[in-house]
């Protein structure tokens, strides 16, 4: 390992420590650290080569002192940002109202961190073996400078292709298997909405059984009309919830299409209010939000949504944002175009 590229380890893990927006668990920090680390350890030697270049001079090896005080520095950084990261981490579950997380934490993330640097950096080694050995039998036949593009130029685009193509891919179809497992299981204490107003109920374009796990959950909670004239007073209606689970349509176009037909078909246009909700990776909403928006309109609402991954949302964040993207504009054009086509009067006011 070179001293340029660990000190930029040391300082990007340390960065990586600072505080997120959601609590991480160990094993999820450890991932997030090692990658920072890993990418530091590249930026610090590209930094060093550029250096050298400038300079006009081959690389030196650092003596023991450099290495002892990198050591003594690296240690101490560390320590510090395992701290404050620790602390950070404590007031958000504070602030959440997550409970605390073991004391063996911090020990977990190193290992994790430590698992997750060894891998990448072994890896990038190895591919730059790879190129080495490429560009040793290329120049044979060709110059020496040719022999170095066109070795580093195949071997970084096969293993792109590889990466994405069988390793990539391979993981998110066996992920998703996975979890869609899950998916079909429904949460203890939930049944089919009575109410004609709900995916899944009476009347429904929709079956319960394909709404998933979360949508099943969506569609059978809520506030009622009755509780929401008893938190408000006065009149209230049942609020209009509309939603399409993975199982409904294999198309995510033909799956908006049918989350609309059936807030079409429970009266969800003629409404005064109309939010377009996005879910998260595996169709989780935010029920405490839904539930604000249906109160303060005292029930005259109408909630569309559709799920569009089973993976959950760490995982669909890094692999399947296409998807999500693809999804979250495919129901609004939808929503859109049905909204558009009704008189300016009789449009209900329309939310994202």
């Amino acid at each position: 390992m070179t001293l340029p590229g660990c000190w930029g380890a040391v300082t990007l893990g340390a960065l990586s420590l600072t505080p997120s927006l959601l609590p991480r668990g160990p094993v999820v920090q450890g991932v997030v650290t090692g990658i920072s680390s890993a990418t530091g350890y590249g930026l610090g030697v590209l930094v060093a080569a550029v250096w050298r270049a400038l300079a006009d001079r081959e690389a030196r090896e650092p003596d023991r002192a450099a290495w002892r005080w990198f050591v003594g520095a690296g240690l101490t950084i560390t320590v510090v940002a395992l701290a404050l990261g620790e602390r950070w981490q404590g007031r958000l579950r504070d602030l959440m109202g997550v409970s605390p997380d073991t004391g063996w934490r911090p020990a977990l993330l190193l290992v994790v961190a430590s698992a997750t640097f060894l891998l990448l950096w072994a890896t990038a080694r190895w591919v730059r073996s790879l190129a080495r050995r490429l560009t040793a039998f290329l120049d044979g036949y060709i110059g020496a400078r040719a022999a170095r593009t066109l070795g580093g130029l195949v071997v970084v685009v096969g293993a792109w292709f590889v990466l994405t193509g069988l390793v990539f891919d391979g993981f998110v179809a066996t992920a998703d298997r996975a979890y869609s497992i899950r998916d079909a299981q429904t949460v203890e204490g939930l049944d089919p909405p009575e109410s004609h107003v709900r995916s899944g109920g009476p009347g429904s374009l929709l079956d319960w059984d394909d709404l998933g796990r979360q949508g099943r959950r969506f569609v059978a909670s809520g506030p009622s009309a009755n509780e929401i004239q008893e938190l408000r007073g006065g009149s209230a209606a049942e609020p209009i919830r509309a939603y399409a689970g993975m199982a409904s349509a294999s198309d995510i176009e033909d799956r908006a299409r049918l989350a609309v037909d059936d807030l079409e078909r429970s009266g969800g246009f003629a409404r005064g209010h109309l939010l377009v909700a996005t879910t998260t990776g595996t169709g989780w909403l935010d029920g405490g939000t839904l539930a604000s928006f249906e109160h303060l309109t005292r029930g005259d609402a109408a909630i569309v949504t559709m799920q569009y991954s089973y993976l959950p949302s760490s995982l669909s964040y890094l692999v399947d944002q296409p998807r999500a993207r693809q999804a979250g504009r495919a129901l609004f054009d939808v929503v859109y175009e049905r909204w558009s086509a009704l008189p300016p009067d009789a449009r209900p006011r329309l939310y994202v």
